[in-house]
């Protein structure tokens, strides 16, 4: 606890939480001492645990849970259309990760800790349990047209748009750039091959060059008695950039202290069109909305 008697002869008016804090000791600190807190880092199981572990506390400042898929800003995508959580009947997210993203390095020690964890995901709101790299289907990206086989996938936006939007279903699939790699690890899934390996095994194999490369993803959404629609966002610059360009609008938001204090999950400091807009003002970020 050094780190935080140093803070105590500091004029500190907000932490950014990029490390990981599974005891929530950050979090913890940020509500007794009223400082602003957002938290970038926190994997689904982390991320319900602290929510809960704080909703009966006094909040004398702006506590945000940004930890959703690049800083929680697939509910913003989907919101700026003008559609309300309640006109929601399904949600599905659908990444490409590519092996040479910056972000290697972080994603690696994610999946080598979870890659044999089972995780929720939901239809109709019965929670369904998998793994990651399970339940396979082809699928088109938009960047460039190519088929891929995508598996499912843990982020905190299941927990998101279920336990907190109230959206029946949600699921979320991946996929690597190399089609090999991916079909491996499908594979090495289902015959638990995982869980003889150590975890500096585990990171080895899911560990990337972090040269960098451009990073995607894919939200289909479908409002109750419509069709099913789409919005596809590229980065030309990687995981590491969108999330760091996302964290910092989410922070000049804060800063600006309009909301009032309270516990937050990024998207809701937002008018969704507004971050968007701001969103794409990056020439390195691209978002299309599709009917």
């Amino acid at each position: 606890m050094k780190t935080f008697d140093i803070l105590e002869n500091q004029h500190i008016n907000l932490i950014v939480a990029c490390t990981k804090d599974p005891q929530n000791n950050i979090l913890n600190y940020s509500i007794k001492k009223g400082i602003d807190y957002i938290d970038i880092t926190k994997p689904s199981s982390e991320l319900h645990e602290a929510h809960y572990s704080i909703k009966n506390s006094l909040i004398k400042s702006k506590i945000v849970f940004s930890s959703g898929w690049m800083a929680g800003i697939t509910p913003l995508l989907v919101y700026a259309t003008g559609i309300l959580p309640n006109e929601l009947e399904k949600i599905k997210i659908i990444v490409y990760y590519s092996t040479k993203d910056k972000a290697g390095g972080s994603s690696a020690d994610f999946m080598a800790k979870n890659v044999s964890t089972p995780f929720t995901f939901y239809q109709n709101n019965l929670a369904i349990k998998t793994k990651h790299f399970r339940n396979g289907e082809n699928y088109v990206f938009d960047f460039d047209n190519q088929t891929r086989k995508i598996f499912d996938f843990d982020i905190p936006d299941l927990y998101i748009f279920n336990k907190i939007e109230k959206i029946p279903v949600v699921n979320a699939k991946l996929t690597f750039d190399s089609k090999l790699i991916t079909s491996a690890l499908a594979i090495m899934q289902k015959i638990s091959f995982f869980n003889i390996l150590s975890f500096r095994e585990k990171k080895w194999i899911f560990g990337g060059s972090g040269s960098g490369d451009i990073t995607a993803f894919e939200v289909l959404y479908k409002e109750y008695n419509f069709l099913e629609k789409k919005i596809t966002l590229k980065s030309e610059k990687g995981q590491s950039q969108l999330t760091a360009f996302s964290t910092v609008l989410h922070v000049e938001k804060m800063l600006e202290d309009t909301n009032p204090n309270d516990i937050y999950f990024s998207h809701q400091l937002h008018q969704p069109k507004h971050f968007i807009s701001l969103l794409n003002s990056n020439s390195s970020i691209s978002t299309t909305y599709y009917e």
